[in-house]
């Protein structure tokens, strides 16, 4: 069995326990080992083990249960204690309560003897009280001062209760009885008022709160308790504006005053508000007066940005001070302030702003045009104007003289930076200083003016100037230049829509007047792109007159009707080269000037007339067989100078010329069945009529008959 009880270690693991046993039965180990296996012997420790482990386990169980029936007598007798414990509390706390109520009645009878005593005791304090205000209110009668508490300096603050409550008694009094004794009160509580407020400064100077408190304490119920704040305030702005910025010095003031201020008075939200009154309605209001006043009437911008600067640096400041417990509605206090210091400059804000803003737009303009030695033309208004613009956008025809502006578009970018910065800089200057419900109003007066400078003055004069400079379509190697004018005032009206939407329209995104500018807006974009649209046309005449002047200058009849036919060496004729040449220039032009899906509707227009004239171009000569084939090599010249126009549409237009031309050169037999083809079935049989009676053997009978 002790052999037994060393296998159970723990942990205690069945596997290890039976692997354990094996090994230390003689014969139990593996066929390798020292000594042979023994299956029988190892059966035999098995059955001889286990009964062991059964005696083991009879004998185990038997202390276990002698274990439990000890355990159960024991927790037996446990519980029967308890039960007498909880007897003995139940006996403790009926003690406990009646205990208690002794106590609650011992302690009733004795408030109610304490309240016996209070109501015996406070007459008496009274009457003591009484007996002491007269014998003291006989030392003045008599107008001999006696007694230790108005002797004796230490005593100030008996003092002072005593002669506060002798002044009181002394109102009631009638005055042609006790006149004397009444003046004689109130020239000691005067004085009593003035010493402890001398006491308060100089426990202010030393720095000493503790006696400032006191102090304070005992001038509260003092008529001059105001004039301690005073001081108080007074002495504490001593030295505190020491630097450069007297906003960062009332900030910094500000904050000590309110970790100290608690600390002395019991009314500190008062007191520090009446710090902060006096800062902004003294010190504040003076530096801004003085800020403003020396450039009020001679320096409108400098006074604009001083006035923006000062009430930023205020209101800001403001928002400082709104942390501090300056009573109930601290916002609409400190808001006086600030409108108590800036009403007189805010009341005509706009009409300075409004006023300064014209002048300085006008001089930007002016200054820019008398740098091109430039004098603007006066732009007629009225019944005669207005009938020539329609009559000009309808017919297309230059009403008046057209004037040479050597290419000169009259748009700059940098005087339209300087009039968006100045206009940017106002609406700034508006959305600060503008009241809430004049904000929309001023911010719109601020729009107009902008729309007259930057749209009318300055775009809309130079889309004047420029339609005026625009040739006639018949003009030889005109400067078209409209194209400049077109670009540049469309890269300046983004400017001008993004200063809309990010600085005007925060102002009155919320108010009537936003449909205002937004019809405004409207209609200055719509007065823009009908004479953007004028321009463009007349510029494409004028592209299209320069490509008649280079084909009447350089096709010869003889292209397309040689002499000697066998000996036509080029491929297409001069004249197609130079009107593609130009086509490019001006197709790469027009994708520089314009943007979007302008581009492409300006490039479809071209690209449609470019095709009318070199259609009715060819429609004038006649074509022998080799000159029919010049004329194909010209198209399909001018159809790859079309596919730059990237216009499906334009680029079928010369498809079909292309294979119109071919009938220039087909075979009299072959007609029908080329104009029966996929690109000309299409068409009028009178077009095609027209191609092949430019052939010059069309006259022959042969060709009339298979062609009818």
């Amino acid at each position: 069995m002790a052999t037994t009880a060393e296998l159970f270690e723990e942990p205690f693991v069945a596997d290890e326990y039976i692997e354990r046993l094996v090994w230390r039965t003689p014969g139990g180990g593996s066929r390798g080992g020292s000594e042979a296996f023994d299956p029988k012997r190892l059966l035999e420790e098995f059955v001889n083990h286990i009964q062991e482990l059964q005696i083991m386990d009879e004998r185990i169980q038997r202390k276990v249960e002698k274990l439990e029936q000890q355990c159960q007598k024991e927790a037996k007798e446990f519980a029967k204690k308890v039960q007498e414990l909880q007897k003995s509390n139940q006996v403790a706390f009926q003690h406990f309560q009646e205990l208690d109520e002794h106590i609650s009645y011992v302690a009733t009878k004795v408030c109610h003897l304490g309240d016996q005593l209070e109501g015996v005791n406070t007459p008496r304090q009274r009457a003591v009280e009484a007996q002491k205000l007269m014998k003291y209110f006989n030392e003045f009668l008599d107008g001999e001062l006696k007694s230790d508490v108005f002797t004796n300096s230490e005593k100030i603050k008996e003092a002072a209760d005593i002669i506060q409550k002798l002044h009181l008694i002394a109102q009631e009094l009638p005055f042609d009885r006790f006149s004397d004794v009444k003046s004689k009160i109130a020239s000691k509580y005067h004085d009593l008022e003035c010493q402890l407020i001398q006491e308060f400064t100089s426990a202010q100077k030393k720095g000493e709160i503790s006696r400032m408190r006191e102090v304070a304490a005992v001038l509260l119920h003092f008529k001059g308790y105001s004039h301690c704040v005073d001081v108080y305030i007074k002495q504490c702005q001593e030295g505190a504006y020491m630097r450069n910025d007297i906003f960062e010095d009332a900030a910094i003031l500000c904050q000590r005053v309110n970790k100290q201020v608690g600390d002395i008075f019991s009314n500190p939200e008062t007191v520090l508000a009446k710090l902060i009154q006096n800062v902004f309605e003294i010190k504040l209001q003076s530096f801004v007066k003085d800020q403003l006043e020396e450039c009020r009437k001679s320096d409108a911008e400098q006074y604009l940005k001083n006035l923006y600067d000062l009430y930023t640096r205020t209101t800001n400041l403001s928002s400082k001070l709104m942390e501090f417990n300056l009573g109930t509605d601290k916002q609409t206090f400190l808001s006086k302030l600030i409108k108590s210091i800036f009403i007189s400059y805010l009341e005509n804000y706009i009409e300075v702003e409004t006023g300064y803003l014209k002048s300085r737009s006008a001089m930007i303009l002016q200054r820019y045009y008398d740098s091109k030695n430039h004098q603007k033309r006066s732009i007629g208004t009225g019944g005669i104007q207005d009938l020539k613009e329609r009559i000009r956008q309808r017919t297309n025809l230059p009403l008046g003289p057209s004037i040479d502006t050597h290419g000169e578009t009259f748009l700059s970018q940098e005087v339209v930076v300087n009039l968006l910065q100045e206009t940017k800089q106002a609406f700034e200057r508006c959305h600060r200083l503008s009241d809430p419900s004049d904000l929309p109003r001023n911010a719109f007066r601020i729009f107009t003016i902008l729309v007259e400078f930057l749209c009318i003055e300055h775009i809309d004069y130079a889309l004047e100037t420029g339609l005026a400079g625009i040739p006639s379509s018949d003009s030889r190697n005109a400067n078209l230049y409209f194209l400049d004018v077109v670009h540049q005032a469309n890269t300046i009206f983004h400017l001008f829509d993004k200063q809309f939407n990010d600085h005007l329209m925060p102002l009155i995104s919320s108010s009537p007047k936003l449909s205002e500018c937004l019809q405004k807006k409207k209609e200055i974009i719509e007065q823009m792109e009908m004479k953007l649209d004028t321009g463009i046309d007349r510029t494409l005449n004028c592209m299209i007159g320069q490509m008649k002047h280079i084909l009447a200058a350089e096709q010869k009849k003889t292209d397309f009707k040689p002499e000697d036919e066998n000996n036509v060496l080029i491929q297409y004729t001069n004249a197609c080269v130079k009107v593609c040449a130009y086509v490019r220039k001006q197709v790469e032009k027009i994708k520089n000037s314009m943007d979007g899906k302008n581009v492409d509707t300006v490039l479809m227009e071209f690209g449609v007339r470019f095709h009318r004239l070199i259609y009715e171009h060819l429609q004038q000569y006649s074509y022998s067989c080799m000159g029919g084939m010049l004329a194909i090599c010209d198209v399909a010249e001018y159809r790859k100078c079309a596919k730059d126009f990237k216009i499906p549409l334009v680029l079928q237009l010369f498809d079909t010329l292309h294979a119109l031309c071919n009938l220039l050169v087909v075979a009299p037999d072959n007609l029908k069945q080329v104009c029966s083809g996929e690109q000309l079935a299409n068409l009028d049989k009178n077009i095609l009529h027209s191609f092949v009676q430019l052939r010059a053997d069309y006259r022959s009978a042969r060709l009339a008959r298979h062609f009818s």
